[in-house]
């Protein structure tokens, strides 16, 4: 059997980045033919993977990406929407994996996030659906969370308020952050280096820096570091941004479910640079016992972790800092509300960079290159 030919668009971006790397931690560049596209440099050397690979090629060439029996986009929505139609119009039948929103809540397409809904991305395939996407990065790890007490019927609604670090929004928030935090170093710092400046004097000086016309806010719209932006994405219908709107219609499209588990709750940007963090209210069907939801959720996946509700482990193990660039998901801060005994209070961070966009793509790519 002839290798199979794949094709990796938007590979030098922040998602793609990283799923080059973790495929090279993996070892998944073996026994297939990789071709990788580009908007900017065409027959430029492509990256080393350890596979041979030919010249790199403009990420628009349709002859070329039709000859791929696998396209792997990171490439973002604007480029989905203008070369996904009309690869398929050309009669390109192959499989298209892809990290945008674009056709995520396509009826022909599948949302991938494969420890959470592998039986529905097994039948998905099975009756020939060939768009597999990664889902909206929290609600990806929301549900890598949740999905123990999902399992179990459990859950009857859920109310999510995230905290969502700045490199989801892209590279250029991510340096823009660093560049407001040394904003308000360089501000302050004659203060800060006093030992007898008082706080209110040190807060005062960062406010007025925040407020400063020269203040960088050019790509997140607003300060964000000493401070946080309560709106994320374009605003929809019944007050919802479009991101609130993602974590009840993909999170029941993930899981295949009918009737669908209510979810709602708001997104923040915070000043994290990577992980989203989540603080989450499940409403359960029923009054479960505190030690089997904790079994239930412990034992859902190899890459929870579970984190005891008492100060030093949660300052140590349940924040940004400790899991940036780690699979794990960490649970934590688990305990029932005093709204009433089936009310479930719960903390999460997760990697978005991971778990919430590079590795669900790379884990169905190499499942789709295992089926051959």
């Amino acid at each position: 059997m002839a290798e199979q030919r794949v094709g990796f668009v938007g590979w030098r971006g922040m998602v793609g980045s990283v799923l080059l790397q973790r495929m090279q931690e993996e070892g998944d560049f073996k026994g297939f033919a990789p071709t990788f596209f580009t908007t900017s440099q065409p027959g430029g050397a492509p990256p080393q993977v350890g596979l041979e690979a030919p010249p790199l090629v403009a990420a628009d060439d349709l002859k070329v990406l039709g000859s791929q029996d696998i396209v792997v986009s990171c490439q973002g929505g604007d480029y989905t929407k203008s070369v996904h139609p009309r690869l398929r119009a050309a009669g390109w039948r192959g499989y298209w994996i892809d990290a945008a929103s674009t056709l995520r809540m396509e009826p022909g397409a599948v949302i991938v996030l494969d420890p959470v809904n592998q039986p529905v991305i097994d039948a998905a395939l099975a009756r020939g659906v060939r768009d597999l996407i990664g889902g909206n990065c929290t609600v990806s790890l929301m549900l890598m969370a949740l999905v123990g007490l999902y399992r179990r019927g459990w859950v009857e609604w859920v109310s999510s308020m995230t905290y969502q670090a700045a490199s989801g929004a892209g590279a250029a928030q991510v340096k823009e952050l660093v560049a407001q935090m040394r904003a308000l170093g360089a501000a302050a710092a004659a203060e800060l280096d006093d030992p007898a400046t008082s706080a209110l004097l040190l807060e005062r000086k960062v406010h007025a820096e925040l407020g400063a016309p020269r203040f960088p806010t050019q790509h997140l719209g607003a300060p964000l570091a000493g401070s946080l932006i309560p709106w994320i994405d374009k605003a929809v219908d019944e007050g919802q941004t479009r991101e609130e709107w993602k974590g009840h219609a993909e999170s029941n499209k993930i899981l295949g479910l009918s009737p669908e588990v209510p979810v709602d709750g708001l997104c923040v940007r915070v000043g994290a640079l990577r992980c989203h963090s989540q603080g989450l209210t499940v409403k359960l069907r029923q009054d479960v016992p505190l030690p089997d939801i904790e079994a239930a959720i412990a034992q859902s996946h190899p890459w929870i972790r579970l984190v005891p509700n008492e100060p030093r482990l949660t300052r140590e193990r349940l924040t940004p800092a400790t899991l940036s660039g780690s699979l794990e998901i960490g649970v934590g801060r688990l305990h029932k509300l005093k709204l009433g005994p089936g009310y479930l209070g719960v903390f999460t961070v997760g990697d978005q960079l991971l778990w919430g966009a590079a590795e669900p793509l790379r884990r169905v790519l190499v499942q789709l290159l295992e089926r051959q």
